[in-house]
């Protein structure tokens, strides 16, 4: 059976061996390599292809290059691969950093293991994952004069932003809209320049703030 690849990122040794080694329990998942800072995964990134991972699970404050450095340096360049925060920062404002740093999930390291494997299995399947809080936190942080968007979208923006509020894959959008995929991915790509947001995580958080999307 094949298996997602996460890499670990965490300055603390011990540490970073043991999410290693919980993570090689979950099924359908396989650490390819762990890193002490944002330079040693840039380095590896750029030294082969065969060093990119599905997931990358990130700690935040590191030596060299922090989390928010290095979750913008993989989302700039790296888009396909999915960030996970794993922090023991709780502060709200450390949360959002990471979140607009482009990081589709946060999560600290007190979670249990179950949890664990569930974000990682959700962020596989939907392209993120949030608890209930840190989803409350970024609704209270998008922002919206009364709760209205005051930018103006096509008929067909407005669509495929409802239809990426579900767990529909960009592929199944594009199906259902008889549309195809690049001309999907040009509404999605226009939507996130026109909303300044870095993911579908940020399209939702809109939608829903914004109402134009009930869930």
């Amino acid at each position: 059976m094949m298996k997602y690849s996460v890499v670990v990122v965490d300055d603390h040794t011990l540490l970073s061996q043991a999410i290693e080694g919980m993570v090689n329990t979950f099924d359908k998942f396989k650490v390819l390599y762990t890193c002490k800072n944002g330079k040693e995964v840039s380095d590896k990134f750029l030294g082969s292809p065969r060093n990119i991972p599905d997931i990358v699970l990130m700690d935040v404050n590191m030596p060299v290059m922090n989390g928010i450095e290095t979750t913008h340096w993989i989302v700039e360049n790296y888009p396909n691969v999915h960030v996970m925060a794993l922090s023991v920062e709780d502060a709200d404002g450390t949360i959002l950093k990471m979140l607009k740093a482009g990081a589709v999930g946060y999560l600290l390291k007190d979670t249990q293991k179950g949890v664990l494997e569930k974000a990682l299995l959700e962020l596989m399947e939907n392209g993120f994952y949030h608890t209930k809080e840190v989803t409350n936190l970024l609704l209270d942080s998008v922002s919206g004069k009364n709760g209205r968007s005051t930018v103006s979208f096509k008929e067909n923006e407005l669509k495929f932003m409802r239809l990426a509020c579900s767990e529909l894959t960009y592929k199944e959008i594009a199906e259902k809209m008889f549309l195809s995929p690049k001309t999907i991915d040009g509404y999605r790509d226009s939507l996130f320049t026109k909303l300044d947001v870095r993911n579908r995580v940020g399209l939702v958080m809109y939608a829903i703030k914004n109402k134009l999307y009930t869930p």
